[in-house]
């Protein structure tokens, strides 16, 4: 279980700080992946701004049950970004489908110890 909390936060930073980074900059590549610099792009960077430093202060002091929250609104918003974004090809979802899996997996052992310690 230890492992994959740190694997799904590892990947959280990995994926987050070139994309913080790039929303923050300006990056060629952003405006393509997450449309014209508008007010709402920078509330999307905002929340991914939280979520990196969030993992990033869980990776010092790790707490399998705060994890657990922050991994499954995770799991949420990016089951619905496909349906919001309207297609299952965009790079976003396609990363988000991916990070989905590791995150699901990370939960599911997260409570399955859980349950054996009730």
């Amino acid at each position: 279980m230890v492992l994959m909390i740190k694997l799904s936060l590892v990947l959280n930073v990995v994926i987050l700080i070139p994309v913080c980074a790039g929303l923050l900059n300006g990056a060629p590549w952003v405006q393509s992946a997450f449309g014209a610099d508008t007010p709402a792009r920078s509330i999307l960077m905002s929340v991914y701004m939280a979520l990196l430093i969030t993992s990033v202060g869980f990776l010092l002091f790790p707490n399998p049950n705060a994890v657990a929250v922050l991994l499954f609104v995770q799991v949420l918003y990016k089951a619905i970004t496909p349906f919001a974004v309207g297609s299952w090809g965009h790079p976003v979802v396609l990363t988000n489908l991916f990070v989905i899996a590791i995150h699901t997996l990370t939960l599911m052992l997260i409570w399955t110890t859980m349950a054996r310690q009730v």
